[in-house]
């Protein structure tokens, strides 16, 4: 039975685009600007892919079963998408039909379904959208599945701009029932699954300090992935800084457009301006609940330099000089990679 290998020859879904990132990088800024291209669907969060990947990372599930089931996956999300069977219609979620060209979905809800559905996807050719948490560094399954068929944007931000969201999320949700995070168990105290590999360090830390080595080793795995996903798959990937993304968006735009052959619309355009791009400056957002719940503020201060200061004294109240110190490092060296001096816009 172990030589036995699974396979699904056949494919609905031509062209998937999954919008990865950590916790607090502006997935949900991004994702609504991505449904808004032409025939790109509303945003699905595919957490049977963060699941499938995670198992498959830690050695509970084998390659040839963890890219089958990735092609099952995402044939089924395009089949029922198209059939408005899982499109979420909850007015005030980020992901809601209601934000992107309500009707187009509503109507689904009265058209032939079943075996109408194949020749729907021909014709309409329809670009399947997903957002996932932290996939793109236990990603190889998919590749190997998906093969060209698949694009990966990545989305990343300044450590000091996501730290507040992972700490309230390590305070409130990783020992509540809606924190739906594969665990695993180390000297008898569950933990996520991206522990694996420091364990002991992950049960020494507060919520602070858990953050910040999360950010740490998540990001390492992300490097390292990407690098041999585009070695050995050709893999589209593309990482898009928040930062230089929310002050000047065009030219990732036009990325987007030519990697995955697709266009801006009317609606693009119309969404950029209900995400506040472009901005002035990085924290300029807009004032939803849900991202206040998670410590977002407006920027206060005159210019970006006295914002980063202000979040790294916050952390440093509540963090070790170990774990400061790693904060720091992950900082410099997305600055150097990311935002060179000249980049870092001061407000006027």
């Amino acid at each position: 039975m172990s030589e036995l290998d699974l396979s699904r020859k056949d494919y609905l879904a031509e062209k998937i685009v999954i919008v990865d990132g950590q916790g607090g990088c502006g997935k949900t800024m991004f994702s609504p600007i991505m449904a808004a291209f032409d025939r790109v669907e509303l945003l699905t969060y595919a957490h049977e892919l963060e699941y499938m990947c995670a198992l498959h990372f830690l050695g509970k599930l084998d390659s040839n079963a963890a890219a089958t089931m990735a092609r099952m996956f995402t044939d089924m999300q395009l089949y029922n998408t198209m059939m408005a069977r899982e499109t979420n219609f909850r007015w005030s979620d980020l992901s809601s039909a209601f934000r992107d060209r309500p009707l187009r979905y509503l109507k689904r809800l009265f058209q032939k379904g079943d075996e109408y559905i194949p020749e729907r996807i021909h014709k309409e050719k329809p670009i399947l959208h997903l957002t996932t948490h932290n996939i793109l560094g236990i990603s190889e399954p998919l590749f190997s599945g998906l093969g060209e068929r698949l694009f990966l944007i990545e989305i990343v931000r300044h450590p000091l701009y996501m730290i507040k969201q992972n700490i309230v999320s390590f305070e409130r949700l990783t020992n509540s029932p809606r924190y739906f995070t594969l665990h695993i168990k180390h000297k008898e105290q569950e933990m996520p699954y991206y522990a694996h590999g420091w364990e002991d360090m992950f049960m020494r830390s507060n919520a602070a300090e858990r953050a910040i080595y999360a950010m740490h080793y998540l990001s390492q795995r992300s490097r390292e992935a990407k690098e041999k996903l585009v070695a050995h798959h050709s893999a589209h990937v593309i990482t898009i800084p928040f930062e230089n993304f929310v002050i000047n968006p065009w030219s990732y735009l036009r990325t987007i457009e030519e990697m995955i052959g697709t266009k801006m619309t009317r609606w693009t355009k119309r969404m950029l301006k209900k995400q506040n791009i472009p901005r002035k400056m990085y924290a300029e957002g807009i004032r939803l609940p849900i991202y206040q719940t998670y410590g977002w503020q407006p920027p206060t201060s005159l210019g970006e330099q006295e914002e980063f200061r202000i979040r790294r004294e916050f952390v440093k109240r509540l963090a070790s000089e170990e774990a400061i110190s790693v904060l720091d490092r992950l900082s410099s060296d997305y600055e150097k990679m990311y935002l060179s001096k000249g980049e870092i816009p001061q407000r006027q």
